[in-house]
């Protein structure tokens, strides 16, 4: 018998529909795939019965009292921030979600983000196999696709399905990941996080709303910031390469009728980045660019929290760490995906917004989100009080332009 890159014997070299193994291997196949594709190179479907799956272990049914509390808790932050920020609101919808919910919500942005990654897995997986084993299965090569699509799909699902267990807001990873406008919390998520800080929950609620909100602003009035973002995570997909003996291994581990085979297969990740300048500067690109969003929010929520809430120190100092180090989840997807969504210049950025407050008041900061053009770059960030004093360039820009853009 001759035997596939996957482990699948092809009796005297030749597919024979008749063989007992030959049916197997083809019933296997099929079960794989039975699934439909809804778009994209990933099976999104397999994707969210693998998020939903795990959820549903720790998720649970939302009062109407914790909904009201969220919805609550975010109008009153959206208001507060009108004090330090000249972005307008980004919030039309507040809402607090349950964490299936928080999954439906996200998976459109899940798809932006992963389908570039998921690309690499199907062009290696059509590399993989020899031209002789390629003339042998025929048409049954189209399925090696599917079978990308369905090993990416049980990586991106396990990955979100732990995730909807620790985020507490839709932007919590420093991405636009909810719909346009919308601003939520996950109040269980919340309850569980609030239990060992020794605050009241009031306040760290609305400590997260603040921060909740100040997302929406910048996610909603500075356009460009969404698409740069996740052009930055394509640049990086396309410097990640696929290590064929790692498919491999999944494959042979993956028992199509036992779930858990593959996401046990799927446990060490499929992908590497490549050490290269082009890799290297896409990675620094998208560092920036989180460290930049996560630094501004900070800078702006800690200005309004200092003065209403009085655990904002700790509060502040907790958030720094917490977005800082990622939680074990986050830690999980990076493993999975092969990237980590953590701005490691976090405080450089914050000390970079506060010298711009000083030197160029609200407006003059916030004018700095104008154009990506006027952002500051990695090495800004090694002296922000530089960037901060050269504003020569700086063009009058009128903040109600920022819808314009």
């Amino acid at each position: 018998m001759t035997d596939t890159p996957f482990g699948f014997a092809l009796p005297g070299g030749q597919p024979n529909p008749n063989d007992p193994q030959w049916a197997a291997m083809m019933a296997q196949l099929q079960q794989i795939l039975s699934s439909s594709q809804s778009g994209g190179t990933v099976n999104w479907d397999l994707a969210k019965q693998v998020a939903t799956g795990l959820a549903r272990q720790t998720d649970r049914s939302l009062t109407g009292a914790e909904r009201q509390e969220a919805v609550d808790a975010l109008r009153l932050a959206d208001v507060w921030l009108d004090l330090v920020t000249s972005l307008p609101s980004g919030v039309s919808h507040a809402v607090g979600w349950s964490q299936l919910e928080w999954i439906d919500a996200t998976i459109p942005a899940w798809k932006r983000l992963c389908d570039p990654l998921a690309e690499r897995v199907v062009g290696a997986m059509s590399k993989m196999l020899p031209e002789q084993a390629a003339a042998q299965l025929g048409p049954m090569t189209g399925m090696l696709a599917g079978i990308g699509g369905m090993m990416f799909g049980g990586q991106v699902g396990q990955g979100v399905g732990q995730l909807s267990g620790e985020v507490l807001t839709s932007s919590d990873i420093g991405l636009p990941l909810g719909p346009s406008g919308t601003a939520a919390l996950l109040p269980a998520n919340l309850a569980k996080f609030s239990e060992g800080l020794e605050q009241p929950a009031d306040q760290i609620r609305l400590y997260v709303a603040l921060r909740e909100a100040a997302h929406a602003r910048l996610f909603g009035h500075v356009s460009w910031v969404r698409a740069h973002v996740l052009d930055a995570v394509d640049a990086y997909a396309r410097g990640i390469t696929v290590d064929p003996e790692t498919i491999e291994r999944a494959m042979r581990e993956i028992d199509p009728s036992d779930p858990e085979s593959m996401q046990q297969a799927l446990t060490g990740g499929l992908f590497t980045p490549e050490d290269t300048p082009a890799q290297q500067a896409a990675l620094a690109r998208l560092e920036t660019a989180l460290a930049l969003i996560e630094g501004w929010v900070s800078h702006i929520v800690d200005r309004v929290a200092a003065e209403r809430l009085p655990g904002a120190a700790a509060l502040t100092e907790t958030f720094r760490r917490r977005r800082a180090e990622g939680g074990p989840a986050e830690q999980t997807f990076a493993t999975l995906v092969g990237l980590e969504l953590r701005p490691r210049r976090l405080r450089d950025a914050a000390k970079l917004w506060e010298a711009l407050l000083e030197h160029r008041g609200a407006e003059g900061r916030d004018a700095v989100w104008a154009h990506p053009d006027l952002v500051p770059t990695s090495s800004d960030l090694d002296d922000p009080e530089a960037f901060a004093r050269n504003d020569s360039d700086g063009p009058d820009f009128d903040m109600s332009d920022f819808d314009k853009l």
